[in-house]
């Protein structure tokens, strides 16, 4: 069982363990320094003090562990997107759906979100498994562009709140 917590500057060191290894291999491929890793938990307590909120992200907590990160960004009034990272010794156990059920349920009853979408890289397709147990819907592809000007299509999902 994991339960969300929001992040707190203590979490800094653990968000390094987070964004490093396999797990960055599906986003930038970077390690995240102690020095970013505070410049990301500062960016997220001064979203959370925000009116109106836009961003909304908690630390993926098991057993006093901070095994993961993650948020919800508001993309329009009704719209928000929804993404996850999770330490990738901790993959397979069904912690990032669960995190994930936890926040939909928080999306829509306290965020005033009626429809939520998440894409996932498409060489980690563990991601959309998490999402369709999380009851999203696979919708298509997104052309994500790199900066270097490849484009990788995207698997896209999406929630509608019934």
């Amino acid at each position: 069982m994991v339960t969300l917590r929001a992040l707190v500057s203590e979490d800094a060191e653990a968000l390094t363990r987070v964004y490093s290894g396999a797990s960055v291999r599906y986003t930038t491929g970077q390690t995240l320094s102690l020095d970013q890793a505070h410049g990301k938990v500062r960016e997220a307590l001064a979203r959370a003090a925000e009116t109106p909120r836009a961003q909304w992200s908690w630390s993926i907590v098991r057993e006093d562990d901070v095994i993961g990160l993650i948020s919800v960004r508001r993309r329009s009034l009704s719209m928000g997107t929804v993404s996850y990272i999770l330490r990738d010794d901790t993959w397979g156990h069904g912690y990032a759906t669960e995190a994930t059920q936890q926040v939909v349920a928080f999306a829509f009853a306290n965020a005033g979100l009626s429809r939520l979408e998440a894409m996932h890289h498409p060489s980690n397709p563990a991601s959309g498994r998490v999402l369709n147990k999380a009851g999203f819907t696979h919708t298509g592809t997104y052309d994500y562009t790199a900066p270097n000007g490849s484009v990788t299509k995207y698997p896209a999902y999406a929630l509608q709140r019934t």
